[in-house]
């Protein structure tokens, strides 16, 4: 399954390739102004853009779109229900009083961005960072 988003990822753009356990997704980054064209040239599945209506996968409310993911795919796990609020803190300003380690995962986004990564290699060297952080939130439940 392919799946289209904005390029140049930070958060959110990040944590949901992530929460997407597919070993066959694919994940393509496009310029703004062509995601809708794109996805439907690709048969791509588009998300987070919050500034494109039509997209059924996007913020929420307050709410990001990794959130969306959780919501829409029914998924019941408390652990990624607490790392969703740290996933929001981080992406969403005004958002930070949710969960106190998202600036933490924010600063560490705009560390990987400032690096001049790929979208692919920011992903590949950031997954680990969900991994670790989903470690901790189940800790955190027990």
């Amino acid at each position: 399954m392919k799946w289209i988003t904005r390029q140049d990822v930070k958060v959110d753009r990040v944590a949901c390739p992530w929460l997407i356990i597919d070993p066959q997704a694919e994940f393509l980054f496009v310029e703004d102004k062509d995601l809708v064209e794109k996805a439907n040239q690709e048969g791509a599945i588009p998300f987070d853009a919050p500034k494109i209506e039509s997209i059924k996968l996007n913020h929420r409310g307050p709410r990001c779109t990794f959130e969306a993911i959780i919501e829409d795919y029914a998924v019941s796990d408390p652990a990624l229900a607490r790392l969703a609020l740290i996933v929001r803190a981080a992406d969403i300003k005004g958002q930070e009083s949710v969960a106190a380690e998202g600036i933490g995962l924010r600063s560490i986004a705009q560390g990987f961005a400032a690096m001049g990564l790929s979208d692919e290699d920011r992903l590949a060297r950031q997954f680990p960072v969900y991994d670790a952080l989903y470690a901790y939130v189940q800790r955190q439940g027990k």
